[in-house]
């Protein structure tokens, strides 16, 4: 019970500092150039394939895998955002969370870039199962996190940092799995020096 109130709080203070933010952070985010990890990822996708953009942000990614004719299907969990992201795509941008994915067998890839690291680290399992539930068999679940290990709050946020060790343990439950990839990039936006 008490882990639940803690997931909770955590989602709740970066949606709201998403929801304060919205503006700031889709125009600074709306615009990185991802064409190299799309690629990778795009790459093991059918063409014309379904890709869910979980927590999608400013929609950024789910408009480039749309121009490129694959179907998508996108959320965030901050409203502001979802409709920022909505007018960006072109198309509605639910509002939802990592614990409402319910779908079966539903996605020919999942993107999470970014988006489960808002989570605290008892959440991210649980999620990662979800989203893994929700892919075709065959698919492909991309998700991606910054470079550490732990818990930490920055500037409003609460961030769940992984490094390889904590990846593959949360990969270790998922049936099925038949290939795994991970890699380590900087920051694709010039100003950040972070590792993901």
């Amino acid at each position: 019970m008490m882990l639940a109130k803690y997931s909770e709080t955590m989602s709740g203070a970066n949606i709201d500092y998403y929801e304060q933010n919205a503006e700031e952070f889709f125009a600074s985010t709306v615009m990185v150039d991802m064409a190299t990890l799309h690629s990778r990822f795009l790459a093991k996708i059918p063409p014309g394939g379904h890709i869910l953009d979980a927590g999608c942000g400013s929609g950024r990614d789910a408009k480039a895998f749309s121009k490129l004719g694959f179907r998508v299907t996108a959320f965030d969990g901050a409203p502001s955002l979802a409709r920022l992201a909505s007018q960006h795509l072109g198309q509605n941008v639910s509002v939802r969370k990592f614990a409402d994915i319910d779908e079966v067998a539903c996605y020919d890839g999942v993107w999470a870039c970014a988006s489960l690291l808002h989570l605290p680290l008892c959440a991210v399992p649980d999620a990662i199962g979800r989203l893994w539930i929700a892919l075709k068999p065959g698919g492909c679940l991309y998700f991606s996190f910054k470079y550490g290990t732990g818990e930490r709050h920055r500037n409003g946020r609460t961030f769940t940092d992984a490094d390889e060790a904590i990846v593959l343990n949360w990969l270790g439950s998922l049936a099925g799995l038949a290939k795994r990839e991970i890699w380590n990039t900087k920051d694709q936006r010039p100003e950040r020096a972070e590792e993901w």
